[in-house]
């Protein structure tokens, strides 16, 4: 029996609250309702008054958890789109971020981010906010990639005395799937190699994951192999892994599902850059989102966000260099 991305979010959630009386979740509709996603579903049927429902206010929503944890509870707040955070953008960075820095006592939040796009969703429930949330010191930002990863990584989070933004890819809910939940897993921080190769390094995160391993199935047909770094966390990031996997490749293509200026594959070319510059054969590159809002039409959103066609269209033009 197969379980989803989804699932494993939930029984991720299912464990901590079983095993942790300190942990509770909060959010919008995600009470008898179940959330917008079915994250919580039948939660608060066996965890009453620890699954809760929210004011449609994320600024007070997240101001609440901070309050809890400070009195030693660990609070998992579910927000209904990623976009949505920006309302709570002072509570996340302002407060929960520096608590520890400021108090000494720890803030062990972990806000739920629904993340990225899906066909038909538009500009206002689409987007990536990972590499907003990483600018700041004091949080940790995790983008699970696979089944395995939503499930380890988010109890991970929960464990953590940081606060932790955790951003689960919508579209991977219900189309990733794995045989079984893991028994074992990468520390948060770690890099892993998707896929081993020896021309060029695609270093990517979340559902870019999956679009760079079916570029590279692609590139494969022409005799180029290409090695696939997932991320994971992108806040820290695993530089090591990265500049090995450079090592081994001497091209660099950074990829990522938001937007260009500022990002996630930015930061990976300035380390690269700085720190292994010898080992590059050729300019590294990266390959972002339109810097656009994120169409409604499903035909705009395809050719709007990086995919397997325009990632090996990109390793293309890096390994002619």
């Amino acid at each position: 029996m197969s379980i989803t991305y989804l699932e494993a979010i939930r029984a991720a959630q299912t464990k901590a609250l079983e095993e942790n009386p300190a942990v509770f979740i909060y959010g919008q509709d995600i009470g008898p309702f179940g959330g917008a996603f079915k994250a919580t579903k039948n939660l608060h049927a066996a965890y009453p008054d620890r699954v809760l429902d929210a004011p449609i206010s994320e600024d007070a929503m997240i101001g609440a958890a901070v309050g809890a944890a400070i009195e030693g509870m660990r609070p998992i707040v579910e927000m209904q789109f990623a976009d949505f955070s920006s309302i709570g953008f002072n509570q996340i960075v302002n407060q929960a971020a520096t608590l520890f820095w400021r108090t000494n006592v720890p803030c062990p939040i972990t806000i739920r981010l629904p993340s990225g796009g899906t066909p038909g969703s538009g500009p206002f429930h689409s987007q990536s906010m990972e590499s907003i949330y990483s600018h700041y010191p004091g949080l940790v930002v995790l983008t699970p990639a696979t089944v395995e990863d939503a499930y380890s990584m988010l109890l991970d989070a929960i464990a953590l005395d940081d606060p932790v933004v955790f951003c689960e890819h919508k579209f991977l809910y219900y189309h990733l799937k794995a045989e079984a939940l893991p028994q074992q897993n990468l520390p948060v921080g770690k890099a892993r190699i998707a896929r081993s190769g020896k021309h060029a390094t695609v270093v990517t995160y979340s559902a870019m994951v999956h679009e760079a391993l079916r570029a590279a199935d692609e590139l494969r047909r022409e005799n180029l192999e290409i090695e696939v770094v997932d991320l994971r966390s992108v806040k820290p990031i695993d530089t090591d892994t990265v500049l090995g996997s450079v090592a081994r490749t001497g091209r660099l293509l950074a990829v990522g599902e938001s937007f260009p200026w500022g990002g996630v594959t930015a930061e990976i070319i300035s380390r690269v850059t700085c720190e292994g510059f010898h080992l590059l054969d050729g300019p590294p590159q990266r390959l972002n989102a339109r810097d656009t809002p994120i169409p409604y039409h499903p035909d705009l959103w395809a050719v709007h966000r990086p995919n397997a066609q325009s990632i090996a269209n990109a390793v293309r033009r890096l390994i002619r260099f």
